[in-house]
């Protein structure tokens, strides 16, 4: 027999229209993803948690190294300080100057056994008293005569300084003499003339001085003359054996023809 019309009808999944499958495919698919959220957050959370007790132990860290940097520092400075403080040495150096004064008194009294040798010479004395008295008055006018003698001594000792001191004058002396050089300017102005120049020789022979005796007129000439007599050199002048200080006067010509 045909079925009724009017008996109830099931539905199976078979014959679900197929709207409602798509809609509980997504309410799947969005309950899926919700969990994936939950879970992703709950990861984050767990891996962010660490850096936490990283930070902790540095500030611990901070703490101590605070704490011992003065506890190192402190003990230092007294060290120092103290080392300098004991110097009693100049105590001892005066203990030892009062042992050293005592012995010099010792030796004094030694020059007293010196004073009965004198009390005892002049006992004898008195009996040759007046023949010493004659003999004393005898010789007394012994030097009375060389105390006359003493003038005539007295200007033969002057006049033998003088004679040192004062260079004898010669006529010749044994010398060889620098020929003096032309200066230049006054060969070109035409300066000529003759410079005499005095010198004095020594015991030994060295030029002892050397001055212008007489000018050439002009004071390039005077020099170059000058400065020829120092560069010369001599021999002693020998005088009854003995060798003695001369002077002598040296002409030195400029001429333009030289």
């Amino acid at each position: 027999m045909p079925p009724s019309l009017n008996a109830p009808s099931v539905m199976t999944p078979a014959t679900l229209p197929p709207v409602r499958i798509r809609i509980a495919s997504t309410v799947a698919v969005v309950a899926l993803a919700h969990i994936a959220l939950i879970a992703a957050i709950m990861q984050m959370t767990q891996r962010q948690t660490p850096p936490l007790s990283l930070e902790s132990k540095v500030i611990m860290a901070q703490l101590l190294s605070q704490e011992t940097a003065p506890v190192a520092a402190a003990p230092a400075p007294p060290a120092l300080r103290s080392a300098p403080e004991p110097i009693p040495h100049p105590v001892v150096k005066k203990k030892v100057e009062p042992h050293v004064a005592p012995p010099r008194p010792l030796p004094a009294p030694k020059p007293a056994p010196a004073t009965p040798k004198a009390v005892t010479s002049p006992e004898p004395a008195p009996t040759a008293a007046p023949a010493q008295e004659s003999a004393s008055s005898q010789p007394a006018k012994a030097p009375e005569q060389p105390a006359a003698q003493s003038p005539a001594a007295g200007p033969a000792s002057s006049r033998e300084t003088l004679a040192i001191a004062a260079p004898k004058a010669v006529p010749h002396i044994d010398c060889r003499i620098v020929k003096p050089d032309y200066p230049a300017l006054s060969r070109r102005r035409g300066e000529t003339g003759t410079a005499d120049v005095r010198f004095v020789v020594g015991a030994t022979g060295t030029i002892e001085s050397v001055a212008l005796a007489k000018s050439s007129g002009y004071p390039r000439l005077d020099d170059a003359a000058l400065a020829a007599m120092r560069a010369s050199s001599c021999r002693p002048y020998v005088e009854n054996g003995t060798p003695i200080r001369v002077t002598y006067t040296q002409p030195f010509g400029f001429a333009l023809d030289d």
